[in-house]
């Protein structure tokens, strides 16, 4: 027999076995039949297929975790923004042709399915999302990791857009069953908070001391296999949620006492009911606090359990673990570590520092000063008093060896002090990562650059070479392979497969960068993509759009610094014109944004307002002529984001030089073939290194610029009087054009640029102007 036909006949024999495993899942787990399943039933069913199919990768890679010469990633993150499972799990395990054909002969449609998937709200934005590219990136490389965090009952929040506002509704991401994770109660882990520290003496009379916590809340694991591509590693994404130690108390119910019988378990399980609860108010910072304290404290007692499963003692638990810490969320894992290793396995200081330091490391995610995480010293004593402790102890030490280093330097220990006693008592938990830490790392090379030489400048003298940088990245396995399969068979057909795990082997197609036949194929696909996302609109707002248009996309978090309304400016400029000639040369252009407001942020829920707004009036202008379409995604996610960056010619990554760690937006975008519109910020510099400057619309102020034109006293209003286009888009925002004639809806935007531009806009405005003008020749 041929091994074309052996072949062939093995895979008839997998897609069988597949059909009947449908089959079974669906009648035994889910208790159905084909007549009642609905499709939830069916994705349930291929979902534990796919899962059954992977089980002995995944606890051979947790066995491997044992073994007594390997070195385990730890990657302890508030979010994980996984995106959904299933079509990932498919393409990295190499299945999904053999499901497809397996659904198609059981009459399912796999596509349904997969669109059918509930996103895990386990995130927010780019810190998540980053967090989720490195685990299956760590699981590609076979590198042994696990992911530590929080399940969150329920996620940020679902954006709907009512009235062009938006309105957060609840995130209830676990309601229809979550196939992809296992409950580990075995493994659960106890957790303080509040109480009081007492002093004794243990062996030999040494002087210990005792955390004696008010209450005590159980951590119960639940994990998610975390499979890499094509190879035999499934890692681990563990997250912990909180239950009360006991949920039910019969005394206070025969009492009569109903509420008072399930307190605890309310109480208890609120800390992981929600992820990033609104901190305006006390309660608010509190649980925030108890939230991130709870899921560093359980991570650390597992990774003190696995450690000891094969190791006598912790004296080498920094050569077997390696803790990164993603931002300063979980730096309060330095005193937590601390504390059990003293209070609990009875190291000395001096030994327990040397494995708290070794084990852990920490990336900074932001410049800015005032975004630096800090909490209220009382807050954090009240809740967390042995830690407090154990940070006065920190906080003392490195004080001397600060003191020795730079003596006479006062304003430099007050800089660098844990304690922030300028005014009400702050703990600084940058501060404290930045000491207890072997490495600290930024993410893109400005970036690091600029803590080193403005933001952490005082450690980076402290500790020359201390400072490192790891730009971020994201995994071209969902990001082109999942996302963007048109893309991903053409690249495959002429170059092979090897780019889907070596990204440096995309540099083989550029020698058919001339090839007609090959443009033709890429041209090809961005039509097909374009006229997929052009369905989606049509379907959601009825809003008709040409393929042949520029799609021109910004999908982000709405910030000021991101500055969505610099965009904004340009829209309008363009009407302007239109408005003023009807028969004015306009390139046609569908601008798409997308993006969720904090639901605090009053200027950010404005700027979304602002936009839909625009949209309603530019869309149904009769002299704009289909030239102009502007179309905010509602609730924009991971899984939306599969469709929105295959199919954008431009992306906008204009934020202010100096404000951006990195994006990774950005990457996105320029691996699917998109062009960037972008300033000498975060990730830009890089990107437009490797794509080269011909490749890259570069516009807007520098660092250096940036800082100069602050310092000689910033006015914007000088901008405004001398640009008569700029002048006139602000006054056709304020006249109430877009806002049905209230003069007042956007005044707080318009004062803002007028009278303070933060983020310089308007000192950007007509190199933006200008560079879009080019944009359009280039494209038609």
């Amino acid at each position: 027999m041929s091994t074309a036909k052996i072949s062939a006949n093995k895979q008839h024999e997998n897609i069988n076995e597949l059909k009947r495993a449908f089959a079974y899942n669906l009648f035994y787990k889910q208790g159905v039949t084909t007549r009642t399943a609905s499709l939830n039933d069916y994705y349930l069913a291929v979902s534990y297929t796919l899962r059954d199919r992977m089980q002995h990768l995944f606890i051979n890679s947790v066995e491997a975790l044992l073994d007594k010469e390997s070195k385990v990633v730890c990657y302890l993150s508030a979010e994980f923004l996984m995106g959904p499972h299933l079509h990932n799990n498919l393409v990295n395990l190499g299945l999904y042709d053999d499901f497809s054909h397996a659904a198609e002969e059981s009459g399912l449609n796999l596509t349904e399915i997969i669109n059918h998937e509930e996103e895990p709200g386990l995130g927010n934005g780019g810190l998540g999302r980053l967090a989720a590219c490195y685990l299956d990136s760590l699981a590609s490389l076979q590198i042994p990791a696990i992911g530590y965090g929080i399940r969150y009952e329920y996620g940020m929040f679902d954006q709907e857009i009512e009235n062009g506002w938006q309105k957060e509704i609840s995130d209830r991401w676990l309601h229809s069953g979550n196939p992809w994770e296992i409950k580990k109660p075995d493994l659960a882990c106890d957790v303080g908070f509040g109480g009081h520290t007492e002093i004794y003496h243990g062996e030999y009379g040494k002087r210990r001391i005792r955390w004696i916590p008010a209450r005590v809340i159980t951590g119960i694991p639940y994990d998610t296999p975390i499979p890499g591509y094509k190879v035999n590693n499934v890692n681990c994404l563990r997250l912990w949620s909180a239950e009360a130690h006991a949920s039910f108390d019969f005394a206070d119910f025969n009492t009569g006492d109903y509420y008072g019988a399930v307190e605890d378990k309310i109480s208890a399980e609120t800390i992981t009911k929600v992820l990033y609860p609104n901190d305006e108010q006390f309660q608010g910072k509190r649980l925030r606090l108890e939230q991130q304290f709870f899921f560093v404290s359980c991570s650390l007692q597992d990774m003190i359990h696995v450690h000891l499963f094969t190791h006598e003692s912790l004296d080498d638990f920094h050569d077997h673990f390696t803790a990164q810490l993603n931002d300063t969320h979980p730096s309060v894992a330095i005193p937590e570590l601390m504390r059990l290793l003293i209070d609990i396995h009875h190291y000395d200081w001096k030994k327990a520092w040397d494995i708290t330091r070794n084990t852990l490391c920490y990336t900074n995610h932001t410049l800015l000063p005032e975004a630096m995480e800090k909490w209220d010293l009382t807050l954090f004593g009240d809740l967390l008093p042995r830690h407090l402790e154990i940070i006065y102890e920190i906080n003392h030490r490195f004080l001397e060896e600060v003191r020795m280093k730079y003596p006479g330097d006062d304003a430099r220990l007050s800089r660098m002090s844990v304690i922030d006693d300028s005014g009400p008592k702050y703990v600084r938990m940058a501060n404290l990562a930045c000491i207890g830490s072997k490495a600290i790392n930024g993410v893109a090379a400005m970036h690091t650059d600029l803590l080193r030489k403005y933001t952490l400048a005082d450690w980076n003298s402290m500790y020359p070479g201390k400072i490192r940088n790891v730009t971020n990245g994201v995994t071209p396995r969902r990001w082109i392979a999942v996302s963007n399969p048109r893309l991903t068979r053409l690249i495959t057909d002429a170059i092979g497969e090897e780019w889907i795990t070596n990204l440096d082997e995309l540099r083989n197609l550029e020698h058919l960068a001339d090839d007609t036949a090959f443009q033709e194929a890429w041209n090809t696909v961005k039509e097909k993509n374009k006229q997929d996302f052009a369905a989606i609109i049509k379907d959601q707002q009825n809003i008709l759009v040409s393929p042949q248009a520029m799609f021109d996309v910004q999908v982000k978090r709405i910030h000021e610094y991101k500055r969505q309304h610099l965009n904004v400016l340009h829209i309008v400029t363009l009407y302007n014109r239109i408005k003023a000639n009807p028969d004015t040369d306009i390139t046609p252009r569908l601008f798409v944004f997308g993006g969720k407001a904090a639901p605090a942020y009053f200027m950010a829920k404005r700027m979304i307002k602002l936009i839909t707004s625009i949209a309603r009036v530019v869309n149904n202008d009769p002299d704009v002529r289909d030239r102009l379409k502007v179309f905010f995604i509602p609730n924009y996610n991971v899984k939306i984001g599969h469709a929105v960056y295959p199919m954008t010619d431009l992306s906008e990554q204009i934020s202010m030089a100096g404000k951006e760690a990195s994006g990774t937006g950005n990457m996105k975008f320029s691996m699917n073939g998109a062009l960037t519109i972008g300033t000498l910020d975060g990730a830009n510099v890089e990107i437009r290194e490797e794509v080269g400057a011909e490749n890259f619309f570069l516009f807007g102020l520098n660092v250096e610029e940036v800082m100069e034109r602050q310092a000689a006293g910033y006015n914007p209003m000088d901008y405004y009087q001398n640009n008569d286009e700029l002048k006139g888009a602000i006054d056709r925002i304020a006249s109430g054009h877009f806002s049905r004639g209230d003069h007042e809806l956007f005044r707080p935007i318009v004062d803002s640029l007028l009278y303070d531009d933060q983020y310089m806009l308007l000192a950007d405005y007509q190199q933006y102007i200008d560079c879009q003008a080019w944009i359009s020749e280039v494209y038609r």
